[in-house]
C-alpha cells in the first residue's frame, strides 16, 4: 500500500506530505505476458492476484500459478507460445520445467542471469508504476481496481505493447521455412 513516489509540485520549501495508512493484510501480484506475432495486433495479457498475508501463506505467484497463465495464453492466441522467462526464481521451478517439457506447443528461452533491459515486462511494470505514481490507495481494493484499469488501458493501446518490445531492442524474426 505504500506509495511510490515521483516529482510533484508545491511550494518551494514546503515539501507535499501525504499520509498513508500502516500496512495492510494484503498483497497483490500481478503477472503478465507482452504477446507478439508478426502481421497481427500486440496483445497483452495478464493475471492479478491477491494474497493474505497470513503466517506460512504465500506471498507470491507460484508455478501452478505462471501455467495456468501459459495455459490461458495458449487458448487466448490459439498456437504455440514462445516465453522469455527472467530467472525468476518460480520460472526455475522444477514443475514448471516438468509442465514445459511435456508440451510441444511451449518453447522457453532463459533470459541472461540479470538482464531487465532485455525483458519487454519490464518496461510494461514502468507504464503502470508510473499511472500509479503519487497515489494514496485508501483500501486494497483501490489498488486492485487502479491495477486493473491501468492494465487494461495498456491492452486497449498495442502500440504502447510495441514500445515495451522496442524499448528491448530485440526484433521479431519469422523461422524460415528450410
Amino acid at each position: 500500500m505504500t506509495p511510490p513516489r515521483a516529482r510533484t509540485w508545491g511550494r518551494r520549501g514546503h515539501t507535499p506530505v501525504i499520509r498513508v495508512r500502516g500496512r495492510s493484510r494484503r498483497r497483490t501480484s500481478v503477472a503478465a505476458l507482452c504477446c507478439y506475432k508478426p502481421g497481427e495486433k500486440s496483445r497483452l495479457i495478464h493475471r492479478p492476484r491477491q494474497h493474505l498475508l497470513l503466517k506460512g501463506a504465500r506471498k507470491s505467484f507460484s508455478w501452478q500459478d505462471y501455467r495456468d497463465l501459459l495455459v490461458r495464453a495458449h487458448i487466448q492466441l490459439g498456437g504455440p507460445i514462445v516465453v522469455l522467462w527472467d530467472n525468476l526464481n518460480t520460472h526455475l521451478a522444477a514443475g514448471l520445467k516438468r509442465y514445459e517439457a511435456e508440451h510441444d506447443w511451449l518453447t522457453t528461452i532463459r533470459l541472461p542471469a540479470y538482464a531487465p533491459d532485455l525483458n519487454p515486462v519490464e518496461a510494461l511494470w514502468s507504464l503502470v508504476r508510473r499511472a500509479t505514481a503519487n497515489t494514496a490507495f485508501a483500501t486494497p481494493d483501490d489498488l486492485d481496481r487502479t491495477l486493473r484499469r491501468e492494465l487494461r488501458r495498456i491492452q486497449l493501446r498495442p502500440h504502447l505493447i510495441d514500445g515495451c518490445l522496442n524499448a528491448t531492442n530485440l526484433t521479431l524474426t519469422p523461422p524460415t521455412p528450410t
